[in-house]
């Protein structure tokens, strides 16, 4: 049987599918390649691969990746891996050492501070740019609502210019009235935050 025909669909929502994978894709090389390889492709923002449960869970952007892409897409990574020879499990990786490691790396509260830690990281780097511009620990300790809210405020905005600027750059841009009530949503948060900016400088 061809490893295609045992990659089975489990479930399909928009942004959302999960994969049944066959075990040849789920040893240490294999699975290191098809997360690092599925994350580069344009419109996937998560993938996680469950190697003990032999599952395959892929979150992306609908509007950017269409379904029938991403399965092309996926189709060609298992190929090429084929090809390459990534699929046939090396002898010294049965030893106890890396059934451990493998055992840890798939613990579900393991997968979550990995992507705890992804999301901290990007929060934390967002926030090291927003402290640039001058908030100060004295404002925040004289009137810690005024400054916090708006501190928050522009971290949510940033955090949404960072996941939506695909969908304007290669979407919105392209066809402004096909997607004008996203420009209309768009436009009426600028409004707001250049509203809250001008309250907070009188």
């Amino acid at each position: 049987m061809s490893i295609h025909q045992e990659i089975i669909l489990r479930y399909n929502s928009a942004g959302h599918i999960r994969l049944q994978i066959p075990k040849c894709m789920c040893h240490e090389a294999a699975a290191s390649y098809f997360d690092d390889a599925i994350m580069q492709i344009d419109g996937v923002y998560r993938v996680n691969l469950f190697r003990n449960k032999q599952k395959l869970a892929i979150r992306f952007v609908a509007e950017t990746l269409e379904f029938d892409t991403l399965i092309q897409k996926l189709t060609d990574l298992v190929s090429a891996a084929e090809e390459q020879g990534l699929l046939k499990e090396k002898a010294e990786q049965h030893k106890t050492t890396t059934l451990i490691k493998d055992t840890l790396s798939n613990w579900k509260g393991t997968r979550w501070a990995q992507d705890k830690y992804t999301e901290t990281k990007e929060t934390a780097q967002a926030v090291s740019i927003l402290a640039k511009f001058g908030l100060k620990k004295k404002d925040i300790l004289d009137n810690p609502d005024r400054y916090l809210i708006t501190f928050f405020n522009d971290i949510l905005l940033l955090f949404l210019i960072k996941t939506h600027w695909k969908l304007i750059t290669k979407k919105w841009l392209l066809a402004p009235l096909k997607y004008r009530y996203n420009w209309l949503a768009t436009f009426y948060l600028m409004y707001l935050f250049i509203r809250a900016k001008t309250a907070k400088s009188k």
